[in-house]
């Protein structure tokens, strides 16, 4: 079985694994979460060959750092595998840094420690989402039919990040794992809190001065920690929200500006040309032709 569509790959083929890995898995911006039911597979992650085994879960979250490289499976290999691109990995990113507030530690956690071996109650979480996954992508005609993928997605995720709870629960006391914040740690953690609380101021000089820091010196923190400034990580928010809006509501142009606290209507237009490359409108009509 191999089902896809131009952002999400679900497979439990060879085939289909094969296809993933030549053109979507090796990228650094997608991310693959791989349940192996039998035999194992060695692949090459972050400049080592890791081995995946039976009832091993491997999540690989979207970093240029840690990226894969050649595989070898045994003949009884079996499996499945979720594979979702940038754009629906960054929804998920922000709505549970909004929930979860320790989400970006737990994501460094998971790209130092891709494979979980996991109980029979959470492969049977797994294996629900990939049914209900499947299932949407083989119904073209489903209405919401991309809303709903993404709740599912959602949904997975926030199961996986509960698991990661309990198993930091159970880590011995001696095990390899983060202790402390640092000064670069605690700016960006207080950073991404404000941008969780105010996700419609749009200046770096606003967060900057909530801090009491230079704008140049948060850029260099976030960039050091995230590898994108923090320019970039208000516009990232921001168009997550916009192209939510355009995309799944009929809200008019004029009430999302408003909502989005744009000054004006105008002012929205441009920025919506500036980071989509098209006018509200325009990308509304472009995706509808899509569907």
């Amino acid at each position: 079985m191999i089902l896809f569509t131009d952002s999400i790959f679900l497979t439990d083929e060879i085939e289909g694994f094969r296809q993933c890995r030549e053109n979507r898995s090796t990228a650094s911006n997608t991310m693959t979460v791989l349940l192996c039911t039998a035999g194992y597979i060695d692949v090459y992650y972050h400049d080592a060959m890791i081995r995946i085994h039976e009832n091993d879960l491997f999540v690989r979250i979207p970093d240029h750092n840690y990226k894969l490289g050649p595989y070898e499976m045994s003949p009884d290999f079996a499996f499945k595998q979720v594979t979702v691109d940038a754009e629906i990995f960054s929804q998920i990113m922000y709505d549970h840094m909004r929930v979860e507030p320790n989400w970006w530690s737990k994501q460094e956690y998971v790209k130092e420690n891709p494979i979980f071996p996991i109980n029979k109650k959470s492969i049977e979480f797994y294996n629900a989402y990939f049914e209900m996954l499947k299932l949407q992508l083989e119904d073209n005609m489903t209405p919401f039919r991309k809303q709903i993928m993404m709740y599912v997605a959602r949904a997975a995720t926030m199961e996986m990040l509960n698991y990661l709870d309990k198993l930091a629960d159970s880590l011995p006391a001696n095990a390899p794992r983060r202790q402390s914040v640092n000064h670069s740690d605690y700016i960006f953690y207080e950073f991404i809190r404000l941008l969780q609380q105010h996700p419609h101021e749009r200046e770096v000089q606003w967060f900057a001065k909530q801090m009491g820091i230079t704008p140049k010196y948060l850029s260099e923190i976030c960039k050091e920690m995230s590898d994108k400034s923090a320019g970039e990580w208000i516009a990232d928010v921001t168009v997550s929200e916009l192209k939510h809006l355009l995309e799944d509501t009929t809200m008019p142009i004029r009430e999302i500006a408003r909502l989005m606290e744009f000054p004006n209507a105008s002012f929205f237009c441009q920025y919506t040309k500036k980071h989509l490359g098209v006018s509200p409108n325009k990308f509304r009509k472009n995706k509808k032709a899509k569907e």
